[in-house]
């Protein structure tokens, strides 16, 4: 039976809405595109002349066994100013507002539905300004624009921090939904130093320094995966040590100075939990790096209650 589902998203250059999505399970096609105007088949220079009524816009088919529309749009308003109604961060005008472009009845009301809840929560000091709007023709744009974040990965970089949209992000979408004090109430004392306060536990005296069963690493926070004990690895260091993420975009790196070091912290996007810090001498077969990470910032899954727990789509990355 085809599961398959399509999501249209605009917010604002393409380059930078590909990325958050493409590692997730369930995810099976991203493109970016065109969409939201009058004119048949334009191209790049005709939807930057802001004569089209286009907006870069990103198509996603996705899998609705594997991951749900309410995920989709989690990862969607984590990308964005949802506030800004006149583009985003430094690109300006039509072709850059924010749009939800949906392609039934229950991607409307889901989409509102997420809207009201994020207005009720207060997240933000300004309305949310993202329309929704039925899917209109998609147009695919040129290749070269295809998976820029992969293609040009030094300019990509360049443009994400240069744009404000790095900084915007990690100042104000990743963070925790719950108050200090409720995350005082749900954490222990070494779980709340840890992710809210920088702390960092012992070495080898810490719970997954030396546990490698099989199975993933979540946010002990928000509950989102983080790590696999595929890319786990014993460092001698004391604390778990991982070469990469599960997905990229579930982290994020800070530069941390504290302590009279020049240091690269690790902090989840789902969040914004201290997690540890990464590193540049992992095994060169491994990719190099190497994720110092705090047990008390993590709670393990193993893979025989992944499906229990809710985890199950996550198997095929192990």
């Amino acid at each position: 039976m085809n599961h398959n589902a399509k999501a249209t998203f605009a917010g604002g250059c393409f380059w930078c809405m590909v990325k958050p999505f493409d590692e997730w399970p369930g995810i099976k096609a991203i493109q970016v595109g065109y969409t939201g105007g009058h004119q048949p088949h334009p191209t790049y220079e005709e939807v930057c002349s802001k004569q089209t009524g286009h907006v870069e816009a990103v198509e996603i088919i996705y899998d609705e066994e594997k991951i749900s529309y309410e995920e989709l749009l989690e990862i969607f308003f984590r990308s964005i100013d949802p506030t800004d109604p006149d583009g985003q961060f430094g690109d300006r005008g039509e072709t850059y507002h924010t749009a939800i472009f949906y392609h039934d009845e229950m991607q409307k009301a889901l989409a509102q539905s997420y809207i009201d809840k994020l207005e009720a929560s207060g997240w933000f000091n300004k309305p949310i300004a993202v329309p929704i709007k039925p899917a209109m023709a998609f147009y695919p744009a040129e290749e070269e624009h295809q998976d820029y974040y992969k293609k040009n990965p030094f300019r990509y970089g360049l443009y994400y921090k240069g744009s404000g949209r790095k900084r915007f992000l990690e100042e104000n979408n990743y963070r925790p939904s719950l108050s200090k004090e409720e995350l005082r109430k749900q954490l222990s004392t070494i779980q709340y130093q840890v992710t809210q306060e920088q702390g960092t536990e012992p070495p080898f005296q810490n719970e997954y320094f030396n546990h490698f069963e099989e199975g993933i690493y979540v946010d002990v926070v928000s509950g989102k995966p983080l790590f696999s004990s595929k890319d786990k690895f014993d460092s001698g260091c004391g604390w778990p040590a991982f070469a990469k993420p599960i997905i990229e975009s579930a982290v994020y790196d800070k530069g941390d100075t504290s302590h009279g070091m020049n240091r690269i912290e690790v902090r989840s996007t789902s969040a914004n939990s201290h997690l540890g810090h990464v590193f540049e001498d992992g095994p060169v077969e491994l990719g190099g790096l190497r994720y110092c990470i705090n047990s008390a910032a993590l709670r393990f899954i193993p893979k025989s209650k992944m499906d229990e727990e809710g985890y199950g789509n996550y198997k095929d990355l192990l």
